[in-house]
């Protein structure tokens, strides 16, 4: 997973940090954007890049953005209609929540079974 924010296009307002699941980023401090801490805890749901008011976050998977033809920068939140403009841009994604509940417990369980004192290869994810 490759994740990348942009200095230049971010405010700092931090509503990546925040709306993340998995606690992967840190606060912006020092007009400095927020940090990627924790990249091995994310679990790839793409809340950051949603949320990003600037388009200053990319999220690939397996794919630097270096490598892509076309810039990906907002073109998620584009596809499922979360530009700010729209009246209604959360209308149909409560149905993701089961999904994103899931992607949360798989996640907490993988870094619980990394961190405990007791790593039997069997017994993880």
């Amino acid at each position: 997973m490759i994740t990348e924010i942009l200095s230049e296009r971010c405010n700092n307002c931090n509503a990546c940090v925040v709306v993340c699941p998995d606690h992967v980023l840190d606060l912006a401090k020092n007009d400095q954007p927020p940090a990627i801490a924790r990249p091995d805890q994310c679990q790839t749901c793409f809340l950051c890049e949603l949320y990003c008011p600037e388009d200053a976050i990319y999220v690939g998977v397996e794919v630097p953005r270096s490598e892509l033809k076309n810039n990906p920068l907002g073109n998620i939140r584009r596809d499922y209609g979360w530009d700010s403009h729209k009246e209604e841009p959360l209308k149909n994604f409560w149905q993701l929540g089961g999904l994103l509940r899931e992607g949360v417990m798989i996640s907490s369980t993988r870094y619980a079974l990394q961190q405990s004192d007791d790593k039997e290869p069997e017994k993880k994810i």
